[in-house]
């Protein structure tokens, strides 16, 4: 419980890091603008990004064997981008939808495309090692 806590922890922050680097990936926090609203929607998309990242993610890297093969594991980059938009997609359907604009206030993870995706799952897995490398030498996990 604790690990999954820690990494829930981590992606908040990779995706904290993503959404300032990238320019076409935002994060409208779920119920208000506030600090505590901020902090706890980038915790609950952390989290669902690291269900994805236990459950979906094995299964289409299994599936992908292939693909791996054909293009020495340059598949991974588009995979993990798919990956970060599902967990787009998953996000919004969190958020309240009731007077919600297509587009305009909607919450939750929000990506323009597949190939800014692919760039901001390539900026999370950086922050993501690096960060686990500071908590590993620390000892925390």
């Amino acid at each position: 419980m604790i690990r999954f806590l820690v990494g829930t922890v981590i992606n908040a922050f990779g995706l904290w890091l993503t959404t300032l680097i990238v320019p076409a990936i935002t994060l409208h926090p779920y119920g208000g603008t506030g600090l505590w609203q901020t902090i706890g929607s980038f915790l609950l998309v952390g989290a669902i990004f690291g269900l994805v990242n236990a459950i979906v993610a094995p299964v289409i890297k299994v599936l992908a064997i292939p693909l791996y093969i054909l293009t020495f594991g340059l598949i991974s980059l588009v995979i993990n981008g798919a990956l970060l938009l599902f967990v787009a997609w998953l996000s919004g359907l969190f958020g309240d939808k009731a007077f919600a604009i297509n587009g305009f206030t909607s919450e939750g993870l929000t990506i323009e495309s597949l190939g800014w995706a692919i760039l901001g799952a390539l900026v999370m897995s950086i922050a993501s090692f690096i960060t686990r490398g500071v908590f590993k030498a620390a000892r925390i996990i």
